[in-house]
């Protein structure tokens, strides 16, 4: 043998050393895996003499005395290339699941927005009869939040009404998640960015929430009182201090706001707020609706034009700015223009907006509340009163245009007193040029200046370098504020992400979030044929198997979901039904008188079963509830006289009995080497399938309180049981890690598959939740619900389709069609 195919010696799956027999023993599980005796001795053993294989994960008896009771692998260290044909390779030959709901985002998306979507009854909205027959359209809205909080709603985005022709129906977090996805990725910047802000002076933004009813997400923030622009009409100089208060906490706000990389670009009187204690606040829901209110101005006053704005158009938007109460500096306004192409091809291709853009707004506020109305008068004149006649050819003349306004103002004549110290400073801000400004810290220390005299000047913390980790971008120009209802049709092309009137066109704002959902629409089929309620539900062979209480069991293609042949010979109700695969492939039945029947699934299928055997009854009996099928060859049934009986598939004898059940054993699984069995009494037994000893009890966490398990359903390492109650208990690795009430009323069956859970019971609903998490934690999601007709009894998943058995003898298969 060449050097190159000698194989390496066999080594400890837990800590990679080789064999050696000596220090290295290897120590052989009930499984058949090995493992060396110091890392058996060293594995956490939750239950009492049971031990989980490193290689196969199954849970196996492990003598009390330590792993030296357990036998030596001779052949091992003598033949060690054949170790490599005993581990257990997880995932070889596994087939790819076919999914019955498949979403677009990913598990990160999903956790990042999840915790700021508010629940859907935790908004009320208040409209006034005057807005009723408008409440879809209207962007600003006005709610309580949980104690009768008053709170705004701005609205971010539309979405379908409901679920158009989709049987699924998709649950609240899921239809708002598909929401969010079809926005464009700058738009869930900014709302992420915008929600996470958490900064002194700056209202509160709670999250996202959707109006079903309308099909509307809205932004919810905090609402506060707002200014009354008449109490600021009449100042004196006894007025100074407080208006310089409400000037240094706003210019704190926006400070906070620019750590958050966050730029303004445009104020207004609306946008600052007043809590309980008289404390200035900038409300950012405010300031959205600020720049949406830019953007309708730009677009009404430009709508006729195809032409570069002038001089005389740039006026037209000055005034109607002026007249909203809207401060803008001059560069967030060319910015907008030339975004739009508004302005002429000499325009700069650089961008001048920058932190220093918020302290033109700011300066303007100031004036505003230090001038009252007079301010807006005057602005509005000087805008007249510049000659705009040959300023039509450069945004030379445009700028000259600003400029005349801002010079036009009488600061010197108005700001007498102790404003008198102001007038520089804020003649300063209204240069044209951002970097010649003062920057917002110095306006603030100005400002401050009207309070008191500071004792030392030494604001270390007001001169620290703006970086922030998340990226910069300016409210005024967001993709957000581009979001406002126009009529024009012609407009949703001018102004991407604009939404128009015309639901039909592409790019619009709302989303068909089914079929982004899932791929197609969930659709379903009527099976009928059976004279009573169904109780079971199998797979195998290409075929369908359904048993009832009417004593038959229905089969239907797969291909085409028709009847093709019953078996009869039952002389009770069936109450369990499973297939099994192998070189006979069978369909195995129990009824409630104890009877077993195997029938052929060879086709051609046969009338007669295969063999047919009867379980013993005594005065407790009550009949066969569950069935379950190991690799040994052993059919388990679950019985009313609480026991569990192992049977020989190939002659019926039985080989043995497991008691320690209280109560029915209503349920039985087996996976991974184990049998799962569920009991009326609350417990989950699990029974090692080599010598069906009994390994551990989970359930019995909670002494003195009893539900009973009803269904259990197991998926690699996850273990899920239902409860009477309609609670649910999810174990990984057998230890309990998510308990919750996911149904009204008993659930009577469950499937799992990979990450998709199935439930139905008492409340006629189908409930499909989602499972995600890891070994620490484990979520489970509800995703949507599939109304039924009747008490759902038996559940099944195969291949991308969900079977439902129903007490109303019907069987439904719902499947993603188009």
């Amino acid at each position: 043998m060449e050097a190159s195919e000698v194989m390496e010696a066999p080594e400890c799956p837990v800590c990679l050393q080789s064999f050696d027999g000596e220090s290295t023993v290897p120590r052989v599980l009930a499984c058949g895996h090995t493992a060396c005796e110091e890392c058996l001795t060293n594995l956490p053993k939750k239950f009492p003499d049971t031990i989980r294989c490193p290689a196969c994960t199954v849970l196996v008896k492990f003598p009390p005395q330590g792993p030296s009771a357990l036998p030596k692998n001779i052949d091992l260290l003598r033949l060690f290339p054949s170790i490599s044909q005993i581990k257990l390779e997880p995932g070889r030959n596994c087939k790819k699941a076919v999914e019955f709901v498949t979403r677009s985002w990913s598990d990160d998306f999903y956790a990042t927005w999840k915790d700021r979507i508010l629940v859907h009854d935790a908004v009320s909205v208040e409209i006034r009869e005057s807005e009723s027959s408008d409440f879809a359209s209207a962007s600003l809205l006005c709610g309580s939040l949980r104690d009768d909080l008053k709170v705004s709603l701005l609205r971010v985005a539309s979405f379908e009404h409901d679920d158009c022709d989709s049987v699924l129906k998709y649950s609240y977090v899921q239809r708002m998640m598909s929401c969010l996805w079809g926005m464009r990725e700058e738009e869930r910047d900014e709302l992420d960015a915008i929600i996470s802000v958490k900064q002194r002076g700056v209202s509160k933004v709670f999250g996202l929430w959707g109006d079903l009813k309308n099909g509307v997400l809205y932004l919810v923030g905090e609402k506060l009182t707002g200014f009354l622009l008449e109490e600021f009409d009449s100042l004196t100089e006894d007025d100074t201090s407080r208006l310089a208060i409400i000037g240094m906490q706003i210019c704190e706000a926006l400070l906070n706001l620019h750590k958050e990389g966050l730029i303004i670009g445009c104020l207004s009187v609306s946008c600052v707020k007043f809590d309980e204690f008289e404390n200035a606040y900038v409300d950012l829901i405010e300031l959205i609706e600020t720049g949406r209110n830019v953007y309708q101005i730009i677009v009404e006053e430009t709508r006729s034009l195809r032409k570069p704005v002038g001089a005389s158009e740039m006026g037209l938007i000055l005034v109607g700015l002026q007249r909203k109460g809207i401060l803008m500096s001059s560069e967030v306004l060319f910015e907008l223009l030339k975004e739009r192409n508004m302005l002429i091809k000499n325009a700069s291709s650089k961008s001048l907006v920058s932190y220093n853009s918020d302290v033109w707004p700011v300066c303007f506020l100031v004036l505003k509340l230090c001038l009252g109305e007079r301010f807006t008068e005057e602005l509005i004149e000087s805008v007249n009163c510049v000659d705009a006649k040959g300023c039509e050819e450069g945004i030379e003349d445009l700028l000259v245009l600003y400029a005349g306004i801002t010079e036009k103002l009488s600061l010197e004549s108005e700001l007498q007193g102790k404003f008198k110290s102001m007038v520089e400073i804020l003649r300063q801000c209204c240069c044209l040029d951002p970097q010649a400004r003062p920057v917002l810290t110095d306006l603030w220390k100005c400002i401050r200046e009207l309070v008191m005299k500071p004792r030392f000047n030494s604001m270390s913390g007001l001169h620290k370098t703006i970086s922030g980790k998340r990226k910069e971008f300016c409210l005024a120009r967001s993709e957000l504020c581009r979001l406002v209802e126009v009529d024009s049709k012609e407009l949703d092309e001018e102004l991407p992400g604009m939404k128009t009137g015309n639901e039909e066109e592409e790019g619009k704002v709302d989303i068909d979030f089914a079929g982004r959902l899932s791929e197609g629409k969930v659709k379903y089929k009527d099976m009928r044929g059976h004279q009573d309620s169904v109780t079971g539900l199998a797979v195998g062979g290409g075929f369908l198997f359904s048993s009832s209480y009417d004593r038959t069991i229905l089969i239907w293609s797969l291909k085409d979901f028709s009847h093709v042949h019953t078996f009869k010979g039952h002389q009770d109700k069936v109450m369990a039904l499973m297939h099994i695969e192998g070189t006979e492939p069978v369909c195995v039945s129990g009824d409630g008188g104890g009877g077993i029947f195997v029938w052929s699934t060879t086709f051609p299928l046969k009338e007669q079963p295969l063999r047919k055997w009867y379980e013993p009854k005594d005065w407790r009996y009550t009949g066969i509830h569950a069935l379950a099928y190991s690799e040994y060859g052993h059919v388990y049934t679950g019985s009313g006289d609480n026991t569990i009986k192992a049977w020989s598939l190939q002659d019926g004898s039985l080989v043995c009995t497991m008691s320690g059940h209280k109560s029915v054993v209503s349920t039985l699984v087996v996976v991974n080497g184990v049998l799962y069995s569920g009991s009326w009494d609350g417990t989950v037994r699990l029974w090692s399938l080599s010598d069906h000893s009994l390994l551990t009890v989970l359930g019995e966490e909670t002494p003195g309180i009893v539900r009973s398990i009803l269904s259990l359903a197991a998926d690699d390492q996850t273990l899920v049981a239902a409860y009477q109650n309609g609670d649910i208990q999810i174990w990984r690795d057998d230890t309990l890690m998510k308990s919750m009430q996911i149904q009204s009323g008993a659930i009577l069956t469950i499937a799992v598959n990979g990450k998709w859970l199935f439930t139905g019971g008492w409340d006629k609903t189908i409930n499909v939740q989602e499972l995600s998490g890891d070994e620490i934690s484990v979520d489970c999601n509800h995703v949507g619900s599939i109304p039924g007709s009747s008490v759902i009894t038996s559940l099944l998943y195969w291949e991308g389709k969900l079977f439902a058995g129903f007490a109303d003898k019907t069987i439904k298969v719902y499947y993603c069609g188009h």
